[in-house]
């Protein structure tokens, strides 16, 4: 906090950081960086490069391809990137997408490993997918893209025993999709590309509520 003796002209100019109301490393703080009103060392990434100045002893020659291509794809559809502080995930917590502004935070204390890194990428670049494919990346809704089937019992398996029931549908594949290679990227480029329910037709209830909700006639 600024100490009295700053003059009015420097208190105005300086910006105002807010903090949650119930401490860092808690869901409060999540929600406090989701609305964007946290944004102490909060900053968007542009390529691989930032993570490459971030953590200069990491290497990240063998994912720097399809990392700078998901980067791609997800501007394209209007999803920013940030790098954020540890302090603004509770325990356990690499990664969030927010479905209501489009943007996702990696949490900086994982992010120097390249499997992490790209687990973590896949994984809440997913979730961005599933938000295109419940009609928009504009509206807060999500849907599964693969048919829940066809997701492998080791993936979902593992999501069971991480997750809320209520979330599995969405989580499992998202499970899976964060340690495949390519097929975040693959979905990612079907949304951007506009033509996200040809490459993945949509499954009977999804297909019902694009076209009730007038995405697909």
């Amino acid at each position: 906090m600024q100490k009295f003796i700053l003059s009015a002209l420097l208190l105005i100019a300086s910006p105002v950081l807010a903090e949650p109301t119930k401490g860092y490393f808690t869901m409060d703080a999540m929600g406090c960086m989701l609305l964007q009103e946290c944004k102490d060392n909060v900053h968007q990434i542009f390529s691989i490069n930032d993570l490459k100045n971030r953590y200069p002893e990491s290497d990240y020659n063998a994912v720097a391809d399809e990392f700078n291509q998901m980067l791609v794809s997800l501007n394209q559809i209007g999803v920013v990137v940030f790098l954020a502080d540890q302090k603004y995930f509770p325990p356990g917590h690499r990664g969030v997408y927010h479905t209501v502004s489009n943007n996702f935070y990696l949490n900086d204390a994982f992010m120097h490993r390249q499997s992490t890194l790209m687990s973590v990428m896949r994984h809440e670049g997913w979730h961005a997918a599933q938000d295109c494919m419940a009609g928009s990346i504009n509206n807060s809704m999500i849907a599964i893209i693969k048919p829940e089937e066809d997701v492998p019992a080791y993936w979902a398996a593992i999501a069971k025993d991480t997750y809320p029931a209520q979330s599995l549908p969405w989580e499992r594949e998202a499970m899976w999709a964060g340690h495949t290679a390519g097929m975040t990227q693959e979905a990612l480029h079907a949304c951007a590309a506009g033509n996200m329910w040809e490459v993945y037709p949509p499954t009977p209830l999804t297909e019902k509520w694009l076209r009730q909700n007038d995405f697909i006639r």
